[in-house]
């Protein structure tokens, strides 16, 4: 089938990251890959949909975020067995609380292989809109990428209050909604109540929202800019150092 020299594999599924949303910040081997697709499943109101519009072919779109695991595969299976370039695409990163181990493994049961394109993550793209770094010398030289339990339990010793002790520059995604939570247990684990936090909504996107302050007073100020999902919650000192070092 097309997309011939990438695998060896004659059936595959392109797995693509889209990037945080800037239709711009996609890769240009996914921005080809979604050109060149006839078939695209898209994560709804993750991906920006101005991203479909690099599509040449008419390409036949499906929206996942009314679909279930199993009429995902059954779309992706029907599509690669007819010949055609399917793509499976993600927001951000999809190795990063993309759910796509699950569709490998279902995938490979019919025989069907995929290619993995990565993709700029929101992470990057909020620190690039909050103009910092988030490994500076002195300050922090680990990012703990993170989020809160909820349906998905987390597996022992992976709490937000247990990750805290370290107190490293922490990316904790899918949590705003329970930012009070979050705070609590940031505070409890270790950080100080004056800790920098910055909340980005939406990085990269049109209508991104950004909202800073301390673990002290974040949450008011969260609630009055009504942000509610889609947003990524950093913390630590990188995000306002009063001393680092240069880097050498």
């Amino acid at each position: 089938m097309c997309f011939k020299g990438r695998l060896d594999m004659k059936e595959k599924v392109l797995i693509v990251g889209a990037g945080p949303g800037d239709p711009e910040l996609i890769t240009l081997k996914g921005k080809k890959a979604i050109e060149e697709a006839d078939v695209i499943v898209y994560a709804g109101s993750l991906v920006n949909r101005e991203i479909l519009k690099y599509n040449r072919r008419n390409a036949k779109i499906y929206n996942s975020a009314t679909m279930d695991l199993e009429e995902i595969v059954e779309i992706m299976v029907e599509g690669v067995k007819k010949g055609l370039n399917v793509v499976r695409l993600h927001s951000g990163d999809p190795s990063i609380y993309g759910a796509i181990k699950e569709q490998i493994d279902e995938l490979r049961k019919h025989g069907i292989d995929v290619e993995i394109i990565p993709g700029v993550t929101s992470l990057s793209a909020a620190a690039s809109s909050l103009k910092v770094e988030l490994t500076l010398p002195k300050v922090s030289q680990t990012v703990i990428i993170t989020r809160p339990e909820g349906r998905t339990p987390k597996p022992k010793g992976e709490s937000i209050k247990e990750l805290s002790r370290h107190g490293s520059t922490m990316a904790i995604f899918l949590g705003v909604g329970m930012i009070e939570k979050v705070v609590s247990d940031l505070i409890e684990g270790g950080y100080r109540r004056d800790t920098p936090v910055a909340v980005v909504y939406k990085a990269s996107w049109k209508d991104e929202k950004i909202v800073k302050g301390t673990l002290e007073d974040i949450v008011p100020k969260v609630k009055e800019a009504n942000i509610r999902r889609s947003a990524l919650i950093i913390v630590g000192d990188v995000l306002d150092p009063k001393n680092y070092d240069y880097s050498k």
